[in-house]
């Protein structure tokens, strides 16, 4: 695979995204740090590839920090390990690991952190010198991201957080030489809300409860690859907004359903290809004349005593857009304070996803003891 090629993979959402975006109507708005689109946790790609709304786990940073507040453990620490392009190649991989604790004994505010690592692998770089074929040596090309977040209850059923991020992006892979790629540097903020109602009566005599969240995510400036003021690349802005609903059968078994639509808030391309250079307020204003950059996903999750879990789950992505839409199924063990977390995804589109037929593994670690949560569940 050559660096070119290796590099528009980073920049889009796998190998066939990049190769239909060529052909027929299909245009998907491309970003820089394209890997913070992709969901980290096998838990999320279980379900669809949501997390805006779904109950609190290890890995909410993520997603929406703000549902930490609502968390079952004071402390939690979780690792996530995503084969990519596992068709392709072996050595490119996302690695994402969080941690959170709730701050004060009154188990109102949460701090949270996670770091988010992607590797493309190792390009071997060749030249062609008359009829010679000289090595110019290897590109080990990767991008990652480090946040912090704080998280609020603001009353006893709704909370919201703030996240900063720093974000960097190494398409070049510390190649040199007359390459005019260099490492991009950038920060974002998040701000998300989370809504869960206490424990209610149901449908017949079963108990129920309510879920809402948003997530704005990813607000900050623009990547420079090149120096160029003018080829700057947007960094993946997005909008996030969903809706659930637990149903108690009993002390020990719930059904969870969830609903969330998600919005690229980037300008796409207009007729001749081209991406408006504006500003990232501008571009966000530009991106709702796209509607069709709309995504949407639904899950259904079953867990048994807090112990064991069947996930399944549907995304959505209109064809203009690069038209990914696939099923997920995933399921989640827990032995006292560890968890494990599986999710497979299968493809249902005519375009190949990087992830089709990939197995994700999630480990979560809760270090903590249980909070004034757990009484909830």
């Amino acid at each position: 695979m050559t660096l070119t090629k290796k590099l528009f993979v980073g920049l889009g959402l796998g190998v066939s995204m990049v190769a239909y975006s060529q052909i027929g109507n299909i245009r998907p708005v491309l970003t820089g740090a394209p890997f913070l689109r992709i969901s980290p946790d096998a838990r999320a790609g279980g379900m669809g590839d949501q997390g805006v709304v779904t109950t609190t786990d290890a890995f909410s940073q993520f997603w929406n920090a703000a549902k930490y507040p609502f968390s079952k453990t004071t402390s939690a620490v979780g690792i996530n390990y995503t084969p990519y392009m596992s068709k392709l190649t072996n050595d490119v991989f996302l690695l994402y690991g969080a941690y959170h604790r709730f701050l004060g004994d009154e188990e109102r505010s949460t701090i949270s952190a996670s770091i988010y690592y992607f590797n493309m692998g190792s390009v071997d770089l060749t030249n062609l010198v008359g009829t010679e074929v000289v090595q110019m040596g290897t590109a080990k090309p990767n991008e990652f991201s480090i946040d912090v977040a704080y998280g609020l209850k603001l009353s006893d059923t709704y909370s919201m957080a703030v996240t900063g991020r720093y974000i960097r992006s190494d398409l070049s892979g510390g190649f040199g030489s007359d390459n005019t790629l260099k490492p991009a540097n950038s920060f974002a903020v998040d701000v998300s809300g989370y809504f869960q109602s206490p424990k209610h009566q149901s449908f017949g005599e079963y108990e129920g409860r309510a879920r809402a969240g948003f997530a704005v995510q990813n607000l900050g400036p623009r990547l420079d690859y090149t120096g160029d003021e003018e080829s700057r690349s947007y960094l993946p802005t997005m909008a996030r907004l969903g809706a659930g609903y637990d149903l108690f059968i009993d002390d020990l078994n719930r059904v969870g359903i969830n609903l969330e639509a998600s919005k690229l808030l980037v300008p796409g391309p207009d007729e001749t290809g081209n991406v408006p250079n504006v500003g990232v307020m501008s571009g966000i204003g530009k991106s709702f004349s796209n509607p069709k950059s709309l995504m949407y996903s639904g899950a259904l999750e079953y867990e048994y005593d807090n112990a064991f879990a069947v996930r399944g789950g549907f995304f959505h992505e209109s064809p203009e857009q690069g038209g990914r839409q696939y099923a997920t199924v995933g399921v989640g063990l827990k032995y006292q304070s560890f968890g494990l977390d599986l999710s497979y995804l299968i493809n249902t589109s005519k375009v190949n996803s990087a992830l089709d037929n990939t197995l994700r593994f999630g480990l979560t670690w809760n270090i903590g003891e249980e909070s004034s949560n757990a009484q909830d569940y």
